[in-house]
Formats: structure tokens, C-alpha cells, sequence
């Protein structure tokens, strides 16, 4: 996959590809075209949708990546919560609820 910010119409004011690098590079995750495609869910999901919402947007990213096996399919990419740690990489704030620490939970 080429990168270049039109890649990413949807991205948040002041995101760049460049930042993403270097939070996956300081979390330890070697950024792969599937992170892409994640990254780019993530920011097309917030474009469309004001006020996220967990369930929903776990629904949505399972469907997108179905054919992959899912929210399964993105735990094992980035087993740290592919919507916490998605949102990070993406610019985005991460909805309320993903991050439990009384649960130990984290999306």
C-alpha cells in the first residue's frame, strides 16, 4: 500500500502518517497495509458518526473486516484493543467505555 495523506480523505485535523509511525514504532507494532486499512476504518467511521459509540463501532469494524474473521481477526493485529489502540494510531479519541481498568478490559 502507498501511502500518502490522500489516502486518508477522513483524517483528523493535525494527524499524519508520520505521527501513526512513530506511536506504532514506540508501542512496538510494525505497521502492516491491514493496520492501514484499520486506521482508515477508524477515521471514516468518526467522519460519518458524531458521537461514537462502542458497540456500534465494533459492529461496524467487524463487518468491515468480515471476510478477515472480524473483531477477532483485528484483536490478533493488535491484541493491546484495536479500538483503543486503533484510535490512538488514528488521532482519534477512543469511545467512552473501551478502556475499563476496574474490568481490565480494553477494546
Amino acid at each position: 500500500m502507498k501511502l500518502s495523506i490522500d489516502s486518508f480523505p477522513n483524517a483528523p485535523h493535525g494527524w499524519s502518517i508520520e505521527a501513526a509511525i512513530e506511536t506504532a514504532k514506540t508501542d512496538g507494532i510494525a505497521l502492516s497495509d491491514d493496520h492501514w486499512q484499520l486506521i482508515s476504518a477508524l477515521q471514516e467511521y468518526y467522519a460519518k458518526v458524531d458521537h461514537p459509540n462502542l458497540r456500534q463501532l465494533k459492529d461496524a469494524l467487524d463487518e468491515k473486516f468480515h471476510a478477515r474473521g472480524g473483531i477477532k481477526y483485528l484483536h490478533q493485529l493488535i491484541p493491546s484493543g484495536p479500538v483503543a489502540h486503533g484510535c490512538k494510531l488514528s488521532g482519534l479519541d477512543v469511545p467512552p467505555g473501551t478502556v475499563d481498568q476496574s474490568f481490565g478490559s480494553v477494546a
